[in-house]
């Protein structure tokens, strides 16, 4: 079976990931328009009929601008906890309320669409309520971890069993410091429960990666704090210095914010 991975948009405004085989998909997030998703999708010659369903990892804006298009205008389950489900219908950018559309997610508890198991699983953030999402098809396990302050245990885990791994890498340190943004902002990205450092991203994986674990993409990547080339960097070295060679050992690649990635394929 040929899976297919695909980044729409990876940043902090705007995200949304398609994951399919040659027949149907997934989406995780749908936080870019409408318009934008049908127009991708089409460039890869895949219909708004082949989506199964919508994962929503959390309520904040820029994952969810076009759940409400998506779920009650062309019917695709919009999967998510009932905390994220009522966080969704209380936000300002959901102008299409969600009724008809939603599907109740557990953490921790598996569910089949088709051939694809998934998994959504807890992260530290400042949503509403917030999971990472675990998805195995054909043998292949791809974990989405896109919003997370810090790694607990239990992101720990689902990172470390990922054959195909998307994990935040949102500032750089040095950046966010010296930057415009006000003080309490900073503290919040900064905070236990706002978002990842290219630092504390790459100091992880340095000490926790494995044999199994053959592509890694950095994903939401701020606009004002970080610059891909320096995320990828950061990753890059602090691999090698455990002698992990990327592009030998592991791939490894920092991902658009605002446009498209490359269509991977895998079998």
């Amino acid at each position: 079976m040929k899976i297919k991975f695909i980044s729409l948009a990876s940043g902090s405004s705007g995200n949304c990931y398609f994951i399919g085989t040659d027949a149907y998909g997934i989406l995780v997030d749908a936080g870019i328009g409408i318009r934008t998703i049908k127009k991708h999708l089409k460039d890869l010659g895949i219909g708004l009929d082949r989506i199964r369903a919508v994962l929503i990892t959390h309520d904040h804006a820029d994952h969810i601008k076009a759940v409400g298009h998506l779920g009650e205008k062309f019917g695709i389950p919009i999967y998510s906890t009932p905390e994220i489900h009522i966080g969704i219908n209380k936000s300002y950018c959901v102008t299409e309320k969600l009724s008809t559309s939603v599907r109740y997610l557990s953490k921790g508890t598996q569910i089949q669409i088709e051939d694809f198991r998934i998994t959504a699983f807890e992260v530290p953030h400042d949503g509403t309520d917030n999971v990472g999402y675990c998805i195995e098809v054909d043998g292949k396990t791809f974990s989405f971890l896109t919003d997370l302050g810090h790694i607990t245990s239990t992101a720990a885990e689902y990172i470390c069993k990922a054959n195909y791994l998307i994990l935040e890498a949102n500032y750089d340190e040095e950046m966010l410091k010296m930057g415009s943004y006000p003080q309490y902002l900073k503290e919040r990205i900064a905070g236990s429960n706002g978002h990842m450092s290219n630092r504390e991203t790459a100091e992880f994986l340095a000490e926790n990666i494995n044999e199994g674990l053959k592509y890694i993409w950095l994903c939401h990547l701020s606009k004002d704090n970080n610059h891909p080339e320096l995320a990828y960097k950061t990753v890059e070295l602090l691999l090698r210095s455990k002698g992990v060679l990327v592009g030998k050992d592991v791939q490894l690649i920092a991902l658009k914010r605002s446009t498209p990635s490359m269509l991977y394929e895998f079998e």
